[in-house]
């Protein structure tokens, strides 16, 4: 046999030979068609296929992740707010990902946007702001269940930020103001019904209500004017102190002079 024809048939046998080897990497699969028909999935390492009927298709099974772009929705009390979140997710069944969803990126995507409007629309402000963590489960579970059949897992999902229209960022600002006002309001009282309550209770158990008294008003002034003090901002108004005892003394004696009171 002549030797060219010979070199001829052993390149073609070494391309052939060359052409069959696919080696898959670690994190990969492969789907294998042959004349555009599902053939195979192969593994990660030494693969043979069929030159030039057969086309492989390589994925990674590793974690993946979709950016969402902020998406406008309305709570359930019609607070309307902009959302935005990041989809984990991974190939378990690269057959199922390639043949029983189309565009398997961008369904993902659509879905996630579908789901993330509707469960934020049940519920209101407030618990869209303060229950991320379980917004965010409640749609992981959602999506899961909705991707059975499209051979992924939704490993988890991340609200972002959520974003108030710059009204209803001013109505909060305003409602979280009042409502630290009236905490203040609720706990200066307290303090108030505290200190009357320990005055009395002073007064009641000394020997000595005159002193007893001005010690403790003595006591709460300078108290209050070192609580002041620490304002950078504050104006410290000083009182003169016989004025405070002769207005304590004062009110004693008017104690003391009501009916069925003093000696």
């Amino acid at each position: 046999m002549d030797f060219a024809i010979v070199a001829a048939i052993a390149l073609a046998v070494a391309g052939y030979m060359a052409g069959s080897v696919r080696i898959i990497k670690e994190g990969n699969v492969a789907v294998v068609e042959r004349l555009g028909k599902y053939q195979r999935t192969m593994g990660s390492g030494l693969n043979f296929v069929v030159p030039l009927l057969d086309t492989v298709l390589v994925e990674t099974t590793r974690e993946q992740f979709i950016d969402i772009e902020p998406q406008k929705a309305m709570t359930r009390d019609r607070a309307n707010v902009e959302v935005d979140a990041i989809l984990f997710w991974r190939i378990l069944d690269l057959r199922k990902a390639y043949y029983e969803v189309e565009e398997l990126d961008e369904s993902l995507k659509q879905l996630v946007i579908t789901t993330l409007r509707s469960e934020i629309g049940q519920l209101p402000l407030e618990d869209l702001i303060s229950s991320r963590d379980a917004i965010n489960r409640q749609i992981m579970l959602n999506l899961d269940r909705e991707t059975q059949g499209w051979g992924v897992k939704i490993v988890r999902v991340e609200i972002q930020e959520i974003k108030l229209s710059e009204d209803l960022m001013k109505a909060r600002d305003a409602e979280l103001a009042a409502e630290s006002r009236r905490k203040a309001k609720e706990s200066e009282a307290k303090a108030a019904v505290e200190s009357i309550r320990i005055i009395s209770d002073a007064l009641r158990d000394s020997s000595n209500p005159r002193v007893t008294l001005q010690y403790l008003l003595v006591k709460s002034y300078i108290e209050a004017q070192q609580d002041v003090s620490k304002s950078e901002n504050a104006k410290i108004i000083f009182m003169d102190p016989k004025a405070l005892t002769e207005a304590t003394s004062e009110f004693i004696v008017a104690e003391e002079l009501e009916p069925g009171k003093g000696g």
